[in-house]
């Protein structure tokens, strides 16, 4: 029987992705040596429904607040980055859902509520063109995480009349439409399975094509009538990269947790002094707990902000859009920090595949390689338009 989750609250959702920390450590090494997700894993989120938190009720879901998307892969980074950073893919996947035609909807969810989602986001590794009825659509997408476990994916596609764009759409594919190319060997993150996915001239019907122009904020979407909440109004162009900011935030969280335990136990090799009562080491600690701190409240204050001018029926303004790129670009750099200052502490213990920091610190550089967390992508843009000059994007 279909599992419905529309009684569960943000508290209990937030306390179900608590009580899964202690069991994802346990598992994080042996699901980075499959380079996907576990079954275990993906069972217990199942179970708890934090897959779903941003499902609309009427299909099963929390139907939470938008802060949660931040927040719950912040909780569940602490146990194991990979699998936030695929609790914060798959969930805002459901989000976006809600936006297409109903008849999309109902085409996945009314078979399975709990169905995945993958993506491919790129819009430039997809090209399509319009057709009676729909698109035709062709591409290579990298970075496509949790593929394997996924039903559905939706890939971005540029459309074109001749050499002109006119359109970027979002395309909704069923897994047998699409080639999964199993190429995901990484440095870090290796257990998101972030393979990538292939398509060649593939029709997509004009419902489940979303065309990324009414998803800039506001009530225009084709799903609107269906779920009119007020986080399904909040604009994804500004703030999509925070379900992912979480998984680099939490994962600090955990290099400092368990940094503090380490060090509670370590006394040094050559002077047997414990480590604790070095000021350097105190400093080191206090100073990454501070930037841990201030970046996950500059992460949260945007998507609180976003909820709030959603629920005022209001849209942000480009500049707002571009604060919020521009901020969780420095939220992730500033976690990058102090998770290398973290790393450093472990000395010559840090080499090695079993400790676990180690693969924390490898984490943390794999998943802040994305474009959204590039200070120098997404910093320059908010300043030219706060200096009066012009920024133009048509998903923007």
């Amino acid at each position: 029987m279909p599992r419905g989750f529309a009684d569960v609250t943000y508290d209990e959702a937030m306390r179900r992705a608590r009580d899964l920390v202690p069991v994802l450590r346990e598992r994080a090494a042996g699901a980075e040596g499959a380079r996907r997700m576990q079954k275990e894993t993906l069972d217990d989120l199942h179970r708890t429904g934090l897959l779903r938190f941003h499902q609309p009720k009427r299909w099963g879901g929390m139907e939470l607040p938008f802060v949660a998307i931040f927040d719950i892969p912040d909780e569940v980074a602490r146990g194991c980055a990979s699998t936030a950073w695929n609790v914060g893919n798959l969930a805002i996947h459901h989000w976006l859902l809600a936006l297409y035609d109903p008849r999309a909807q109902e085409e996945v969810w009314g078979a399975n509520p709990d169905a995945l989602i993958a993506s491919g986001i790129a819009y430039p590794q997809g090209r399509g063109r319009r057709v009676d009825g729909g698109f035709v659509v062709s591409g290579f997408w990298n970075f496509s995480s949790g593929v394997d476990h996924c039903e559905w994916n939706m890939l971005a596609v540029m459309v074109r009349d001749g050499d002109r764009v006119v359109d970027h759409r979002m395309c909704l594919v069923p897994r047998g439409d699409y080639e999964i190319v199993d190429d995901w060997h990484v440095l870090g993150m290796r257990s998101t399975g972030s393979k990538s996915v292939r398509a060649k001239e593939l029709f997509v019907p004009e419902h489940r094509a979303l065309c990324m122009y009414l998803a800039r904020g506001g009530s225009e979407f084709p799903g609107a009538s269906a779920n009119p909440g007020a986080i399904y109004r909040v604009p994804i162009s500004g703030l999509s990269s925070h379900c992912l900011a979480g998984s680099g935030i939490g994962n600090a969280q955990g290099a400092l947790e368990q940094t503090i335990a380490a060090i509670k136990e370590r006394s040094t090799s050559y002077t047997a002094m414990r480590m604790r009562d070095f000021q350097a080491v105190q400093l080191r600690v206090a100073r990454a707990g501070a930037t841990i701190d201030a970046a996950r409240l500059v992460c949260r204050g945007d998507c609180l902000e976003g909820d709030r001018i959603a629920g005022a029926g209001g849209v942000p303004s480009i500049e707002e859009k571009l604060r919020y790129r521009r901020n969780v670009a420095w939220a992730v750099e500033q976690s990058t920090d102090a998770v290398d200052a973290l790393h450093a502490l472990a000395g010559a213990n840090g080499i090695y595949d079993s400790y676990p920091i180690q693969r924390l610190f490898r984490d943390q550089h794999a998943l802040a390689a994305h474009i959204g967390f590039s200070f120098d992508a997404q910093g320059g843009p908010w300043a030219l338009v706060a200096m009066g000059g012009e920024f133009s994007s048509p998903t923007m």
